[in-house]
């Protein structure tokens, strides 16, 4: 199967603009990005796709490849989509330009759900992790995924799932990491379809699959990552950067 990776960029963020061009380290975030997803090997390819200018040049003038989207997009499953139309492309994996720290094996694991018989009837696939933390549980910035006994996703929400109404009980909460894989049909799918009712509510792309009856294969992983969300989460970064040159 042919496989690439796509890095939706948009330069204008909400909670943090211009956050993929901050640097850190002697980088800046899109390039770690980048960087870091072509080092896994896993791919035919990999490309940042952008309304940027600045973050075309930022990537091609580093030898990397990057592609101009056209037009407004409502997610980067959008805007990836539209750069994908017609390449040659079997899996397309959609990693967030704001997930500088991209390791190899989470991205193989999630890439191997669509292998064999088992991954015949597997559309699209994403990343969850355990959160064990009261406080990001509780947080919105961190969304929350819950899945049945064979990790398909029931839900993606900002609140919190499962609600714990049984102080006896201890509930696993994930929270769901965005990093996507599609069959490519599944992904122009998308497109075709209107923004839905939960995704609108939640600020939360996957939704639309849910609710045109699509679940996500979700894979585990203990990797830790940090997402550049808000200011704050740089210095996050710049610390765990630090930490991954001194080991």
């Amino acid at each position: 199967m042919t496989k690439i990776a796509m890095i939706p960029a948009r330069y204008a963020a909400t909670r943090f603009p211009f956050k993929l061009m901050q640097p850190l380290g002697n980088k800046t975030v899109i390039r770690h990005t980048y960087e870091n997803t072509l080092a896994t090997g896993l791919f035919d390819k990999v490309f940042v796709v952008t309304d940027s200018e600045i973050i075309f040049n930022e990537i091609t003038s580093h030898n990397g490849l990057a592609l101009m989207s056209s037009g407004v997009h409502e997610s980067g499953s959008d805007r990836i989509a539209e750069a994908v139309m017609h390449m040659d492309a079997e899996i397309i994996l959609n990693v967030q330009g704001d997930e500088p720290f991209v390791k190899k094996q989470p991205l193989k694991e999630l890439l191997e759900t669509f292998d064999g018989y088992t991954g015949k009837d597997v559309k699209v696939a994403s990343l969850m992790r355990v959160l064990t933390d009261p406080r990001h549980i509780s947080d919105p910035n961190y969304v929350k995924v819950v899945v049945d006994k064979n990790r398909n996703s029931l839900m993606f929400s900002r609140s919190v799932i499962p609600y714990n109404r049984d102080v006896n009980f201890k509930p696993e909460y994930f929270e769901h990491i965005g990093v996507y894989a599609f069959r490519k049909q599944a992904l122009l799918q998308f497109t075709k379809w209107p923004v839905t009712p939960l995704e609108e509510a939640e600020k939360i792309e996957c939704l639309r699959y849910l609710e045109n009856g699509i679940s996500l294969k979700m894979v585990i992983t203990d990797t830790e990552t940090v997402k550049i969300d808000v200011p704050g989460d740089l210095e996050k970064a710049e610390i765990y950067l630090r930490t991954l040159q001194s080991s």
